[in-house]
């Protein structure tokens, strides 16, 4: 199941399986597009409850889907989801993320992991892969050949090794901490920043947009920016 709670400017939203290491059946899925795209929040936090951040698909659904075709596209939904939400999201990866989990991870604007963070991509070991967008995400994140060698290796990334290989941005004992912090931010300043930095156009269309972008918010916050300049 899917839990949300809105704390203080973060919409706290967890994967709450925790006897199956919060692994995710269709029902889960659409929950959690739901409760991130309906954040009214300017951040929200993904975590996991319990010892794990999220196992991916829950396998025993896997073995009895009519339709595993239907099922891929629903994990893409949902990652794209994320990726495409006005809201901050910002990952907390403590514990274990395997498959899907690194998937929805990828999709995240930050992705901090806690020191006991470990991401594996192990489908290869039974004759699958990631599904959920895992294969244009991954190098884009890690580059080519990392994505590579991490996707096809099955092998499993410590916190340190993730942040080595720009998977995750940071190493911290309590990833919420992030996630308040970022809400500290002024809500359409970080609307925008995240469209921006997430336009995959051509350059002069990005560049037009970012121009028009920051001028829009020197109007709006124009009383700030003086008080700032007699600082």
């Amino acid at each position: 199941m899917i839990r949300t709670r809105d704390d203080d400017g973060v919409r706290v939203v967890t994967i709450d399986r925790p006897a199956s290491r919060n692994a995710l059946r269709p029902d889960d899925l659409s929950a959690l597009r739901t409760a991130v795209a309906e954040a009214d929040a300017p951040v929200t936090y993904l975590r996991g409850a319990g010892d794990a951040f999220c196992a991916g698909a829950d396998l025993d659904v896997v073995a009895a889907l009519d339709d595993p075709a239907e099922f891929a596209r629903a994990g893409q939904h949902t990652a794209t989801a994320i990726a495409d939400a006005e809201t901050v999201v910002v990952c907390g990866i403590d514990g274990p993320a395997r498959g899907g989990g690194v998937e929805l991870a990828l999709a995240a604007d930050l992705r901090i992991a806690t020191p006991a963070a470990t991401f594996g991509e192990p489908g290869v070991e039974f004759g699958l892969f990631g599904a959920w967008g895992g294969t244009a995400r991954l190098p884009r994140v890690m580059g080519e050949g990392e994505a590579l060698d991490f996707a096809l290796s099955g092998r499993v990334l410590d916190a340190e090794a993730a942040l080595r290989t720009g998977l995750v941005s940071r190493i911290v004992d309590d990833p919420r901490t992030v996630a308040d912090a970022v809400a500290e931010g002024a809500p359409d300043a970080l609307r925008v920043t995240k469209r921006r930095v997430r336009d995959r156009r051509d350059a002069e269309a990005q560049e037009a947009a970012e121009a028009s972008a920051f001028a829009d918010l020197v109007e709006a916050h124009a009383d700030d920016i003086a008080a700032m300049r007699g600082a």
